[in-house]
C-alpha cells in the first residue's frame, strides 16, 4: 500500500450502500432535490430515483448505528458511510468545533485544498462555490533538491504562497503531507479547518497524531482518526459533509452557532 505517493489507492473507498463508486469518488453531492424525505440524501451523489432510494436506505441504516445528537455525530455517520465500517464511529477525533468552522469556510467560499488528485476528484462540485485544488504537482524542484516526498514538498510550496491560510485543508492519502501541514501550522499557518485521514502502515497514525497535537496547541479546528485506516474516500466524504453542513445553514436548516459542539 502506497502511503506517500500522489495518487495511490486506499482502503477509505466510499460506498453508497448499494452501487459501488469509483475509488475516492464523492460520497456527498450538492444541492437538495425536491423529493421530500429523500431531499436529505440528495448530496450523496444520487441523481436518479433508484439511486436516491439506495442513498436514503444507506444513510437510514447508518443512523441506526450512529446517534445524531451533536454536530460531530454527522461526521461520525459520514465516516461509517464512507468506509462501510461501524467501528469508524469510535475512531474519529475532533478539535475546536470543526463542523462550524468548516461550514463557515464553505459559506465564505474559501478554497478547499487536497493533497492528491484522488481526494480532489471526490470533493463534490455541487452546493458550494469554493475553488477546489490539489497540492500535488507543485514543489517538484523542492522535492528534487531535498529528497522529501512530492506531497510534502507540494504542501510546503503552497504554504509559501499563503494558500492554506483560511482554507479547508484536506489530506486523505499522504502522511508526509499531513506532517508538512502540521509543521506549517506550528510556524503560523492557520487553515479554517483540517481534515486529515492519511492511510497506511508508515507514518499514517503518527502524522494524524501530530495534526491533533498542533490543532490543540494552536486552536485549529481539525478532523482526524486514529489507527492505520483512513484514505481518500474518507477524506472526501468528510469534506463533503462540511459542504452539506454549509448547505443546511444556507437553507435555514441549522445555524453556525448550533453547529458548535458546546451548544446545548
Amino acid at each position: 500500500m502506497t502511503t506517500d505517493g500522489d495518487e495511490a489507492t486506499d482502503r477509505g473507498r466510499a460506498t453508497d450502500g448499494g452501487e459501488a463508486t469509483d475509488p475516492g469518488k464523492a460520497t456527498d453531492g450538492g444541492e437538495a432535490s425536491d423529493r421530500g424525505e429523500t431531499a436529505a440524501y440528495a448530496d450523496l451523489g444520487a441523481t436518479t430515483e433508484d439511486a436516491m432510494e439506495i442513498a436514503e436506505t444507506s444513510m437510514d441504516r447508518v443512523h441506526e448505528l450512529v446517534a445524531q445528537e451533536t454536530p460531530t455525530d454527522r461526521l461520525r455517520a459520514k465516516a461509517v458511510h464512507a468506509t462501510g465500517d461501524p467501528e469508524f464511529a469510535h475512531l474519529m477525533r475532533f478539535a475546536n468545533d470543526p463542523v462550524a468552522a468548516g461550514a463557515e469556510a464553505v459559506l465564505d467560499e474559501r478554497p478547499i485544498v487536497t493533497d492528491i488528485t484522488m481526494v480532489k476528484s471526490g470533493v463534490t462540485g455541487r452546493g458550494h462555490d469554493c475553488e477546489v485544488r490539489k497540492a500535488i504537482g507543485n514543489g517538484a524542484e523542492l522535492a528534487a533538491e531535498t529528497g522529501m516526498t512530492r506531497t510534502a514538498a507540494s504542501v510546503l510550496e503552497l504554504d509559501e504562497r499563503g494558500v492554506y491560510d483560511g482554507a479547508v485543508a484536506v489530506v486523505g492519502n499522504a502522511p508526509t503531507a499531513a506532517l508538512a501541514l502540521a509543521d506549517c501550522i506550528e510556524q503560523g499557518t492557520r487553515p479554517a479547518v483540517v481534515v486529515a485521514t492519511p492511510v497506511g502502515f508508515v507514518k499514517a497514525a503518527e502524522s494524524r497524531k501530530r495534526v491533533r497535537e498542533v490543532a490543540d496547541a494552536y486552536g485549529v479546528p481539525a478532523i482526524t482518526n486514529v489507527g492505520r485506516r483512513g484514505g481518500s474516500g474518507l477524506a472526501a466524504g468528510l469534506t463533503n459533509e462540511l459542504v452539506h453542513a454549509a448547505s443546511d445553514v444556507r437553507t435555514g436548516g441549522t445555524t453556525l452557532e448550533a453547529l458548535r459542539e458546546d451548544t446545548p
